[in-house]
């Protein structure tokens, strides 16, 4: 592996408007300075967190699935973020991962939020993605997933002699009255899976008036703060070191007394 850029990009979002958060993320993307290796939105991120799905669900391939695909493609970097999809009459928190040249992944929000009712209007997913790019295995998850470590956690991959992992990403719209967990949870995910971690939160009230506060992160694998965004716009790049992940997992190899077991 090599160092990996992860560009964060903290921002409001336009209240279930596509077209106006879609404009508004290129212009962010464009500002990045200097290449990235990986971009990453929020959840939701074209119409922040709303329980419309019938509204404003995609069909894959429409919209957003091709505006990914053309910031992928023009920046060169893997493109991370979720949105409402419509698939066999059922909706989905998906989250899409998009290289360039078109090549995506999906991973469906598996914890559903049944504080907020998605329960009732989104359908879990049942299978954990991780994807290789540049080198790095990549776990993407989704919002309230911090929540559950069995869900997240790392295992050593005996065929191929590393870990399943070796960075977590979470993209959120995770609100300010329950930041403290969001603070609290994302290092703890890094330390007990020896990876890096990177927490993509969004800021703004939404359409009902739930304000988030962003706290976007980057954790070290003994989850050190490598940024840490506060609650303004952001649009930072950060550098994951691949030799100081494998000097530490080398030094501590706490994998070697997990215990045996696998979710079904």
């Amino acid at each position: 592996m090599l160092d990996l850029k992860v560009t964060i990009i903290q921002s409001p979002l336009h209240w279930e408007n596509t077209s106006a958060n879609l404009a508004m993320f290129e212009e962010k993307i464009w500002k990045i300075e200097g290449a990235t290796d990986v971009i990453v939105l929020p959840e939701m991120f074209t119409t922040g967190f709303s329980m419309d799905p019938t509204r404003l669900a995609e069909q894959m391939n429409l919209q957003t699935t091709r505006w990914m695909k053309q910031m992928a493609t023009q920046t060169g970097a893997l493109v991370l973020g979720s949105f409402i999809v419509r698939e066999n009459e059922r909706y989905f928190n998906r989250l899409m991962w998009m290289e360039p040249g078109g090549k995506y992944l999906t991973y469906d929000k598996r914890h559903l939020f049944r504080m907020a009712d998605e329960h009732n209007h989104y359908t879990a997913g049942d299978t954990r993605l991780i994807g290789v790019w540049k080198g790095w295995n990549i776990c993407p998850l989704v919002c309230y997933d911090l929540r559950f470590p069995v869900w997240s956690r790392n295992s050593w991959d005996i065929k191929k002699e590393r870990m399943a992992y070796d960075l977590l990403i979470y993209v959120a719209n995770w609100p300010e009255v329950r930041i403290a967990a969001w603070d609290l949870l994302l290092p703890a995910r890094a330390i007990e899976n020896l990876s890096y971690v990177v927490g993509v939160n969004r800021i703004g009230a939404d359409g009902h008036g739930i304000i988030h506060n962003g706290h976007s992160a980057a954790l070290g694998p003994k989850g050190d703060s490598l940024f840490a965004a506060g609650d303004a716009e952001a649009v930072t790049t950060v550098t994951l070191n691949a030799q100081t992940l494998e000097d530490y997992r080398g030094r501590f190899p706490a994998y070697q007394d997990a215990d045996d077991f696998q979710v079904m």
